[in-house]
């Protein structure tokens, strides 16, 4: 137990699961702060490709990406969107799948890590999230990023320049290879004071217990 939690979380913003997640993992901390938890609760974000063969531009919907990267039928597809379209709803968040642009998110891993660095990692996550699922913004491209993160508070000129010269490139890659150290196949993935591991976008009492047991609160469980 130390001066506050700090919870790693490996997510990827083409992934649906991780914002509803987000969203689950904040209530877990209101109820945790609710239930008398005093020490801080930190939030990092790490890099994650759940599609690193995506193209940048990739022709089609979201339908025509799982049915021909995934090798899913439609009716499978068309299941699982609805699926996860109503459990976002639950979460306040109101998911587009039809007009969602799918492409390769290494770059907008490389602006959360800018976005890190200048301390707007968490307002930058919520902006590109929203854009990609929500809005059916373009989440691939320098100018469509840096437009994203200029919104969030980020200054879109440093945008464009860290994605010209790739200055974060190694850092998106050390999350990723300390995901495979860690075992991470899938996320989002939460990784809470190095001491417990939570995988998939868990019920908020979940993140709430965890918490409390870092925080000291309550005995760890076997």
């Amino acid at each position: 137990m130390g001066d506050v939690v700090k919870v790693d979380v490996w997510s990827d913003i083409a992934c649906p699961w991780c914002y509803i997640g987000k969203r689950r993992f904040e209530e877990g901390v209101r109820r945790y702060v609710a239930a008398g938890g005093q020490t801080p609760v930190v939030v990092e974000y790490h890099s994650f490709e759940l599609s690193p063969d995506t193209p940048v531009d990739f022709t089609g919907d979201e339908i025509d990406f799982l049915v021909g990267f995934k090798g899913l039928s439609v009716p499978q597809v068309e299941g699982m969107l609805a699926q996860v379209t109503s459990l976002a709803a639950q979460e306040g968040l109101d998911y587009d799948f039809s007009s969602l642009q799918h492409t390769k998110t290494l770059k907008a891993h490389e602006v959360l890590h800018l976005a890190k660095a200048k301390g707007l990692q968490e307002e930058v996550v919520e902006r590109l999230l929203r854009a990609y699922f929500v809005e059916g913004r373009h989440v691939g491209h320098d100018n469509d990023l840096a437009d994203l993160a200029a919104e969030a508070g980020l200054d879109r000129q440093l945008v464009l320049d860290a994605l010209a010269d790739g200055r974060y490139q190694e850092d998106v890659e050390a999350d990723i290879q300390q995901a495979i150290a860690y075992g991470i196949s899938g996320v989002p993935f939460y990784v809470i004071d190095r001491q417990y591991g939570v995988s998939g976008a868990q019920d908020p009492a979940v993140f709430a217990q965890v918490l409390a047991q870092a925080a000291g609160m309550v005995p760890a469980t076997a």
